[in-house]
């Protein structure tokens, strides 16, 4: 089922991982929409204020007139609005396990971000734990499926997605501390290598050389206010 341009709107910012998972979502199913580049370091725009009063962040989804903000919120509306092809399976105790291993995301997410900012004698007891995280989630999460969802990408890929540009990004600055080391996280990094090769993901990418010097600037700002 598709959509015309006048139906869907997608405010977002081209570095946020947020974004990037509705965006992929959209193209996954084939629903057209416009798209509308917020300038988020500089000034919010009044219709981001209005569609998104509570946290005035993107990603926000505009459907039929009616504002959705919140990544995950917004995964669900899409793969309820526009079934096919489903993001989450269709059996009741597989999805549930879906649901799970986003929530797993949700909550260890620290790790990483703690890993992203570290600096010193930090990073190397910050690397450990993200590590730590990442071999759970190959292990238990991946396992040797060539995709969270099986032979294709779902709705537990397109969350975990960030870890497959973001973090090889990321460690651009932060040197020897590598994460995604393909001796130590095999399936995972192949994983990386196949969702990015995906053509709604790959051709919807940010500029490599940018969003390492974009997560750059935004690391130096967290280490001068600490």
């Amino acid at each position: 089922m598709s959509a015309t341009m006048a139906e869907v709107k997608l405010l977002g910012f081209w570095s946020s991982p947020f974004s990037k998972r509705v965006e992929w979502a959209l193209r996954l199913k084939g629903v057209e929409f416009e798209y509308v580049e917020e300038d988020l370091p500089n000034k919010k725009s009044d219709m981001l204020l209005q569609l998104n009063p509570v946290h005035k962040q993107v990603p926000v989804l505009v459907h039929n007139g009616r504002a959705l903000s919140e990544s995950l919120v917004i995964l669900e509306y899409i793969d309820e609005t526009w079934p096919d092809p489903p993001l989450l399976p269709a059996d009741p105790y597989d999805r549930a396990t879906a649901r799970f291993w986003i929530q797993f995301l949700v909550d260890e997410s620290p790790k990483l971000r703690a890993w992203m900012t570290a600096a010193g004698e930090q990073q190397p007891s910050a690397a450990a734990g993200a590590r730590r995280m990442l071999a759970t989630i190959e292990e238990k999460a991946l396992g040797d499926r060539e995709f969270f969802g099986g032979e294709s990408i779902n709705m537990v890929d397109i969350v975990y997605g960030f870890i497959a540009y973001w973090i090889p990004a990321a460690e651009k600055l932060q040197g020897p501390e590598t994460l995604l080391d393909p001796a130590a996280l095999p399936r995972l990094t192949a994983w990386s290598s196949r969702f990015r090769r995906s053509p709604a993901v790959g051709e919807n990418l940010p500029e490599f050389d940018e969003l390492v010097a974009y997560l750059g600037s935004v690391r130096e700002k967290i280490l001068l206010r600490r």
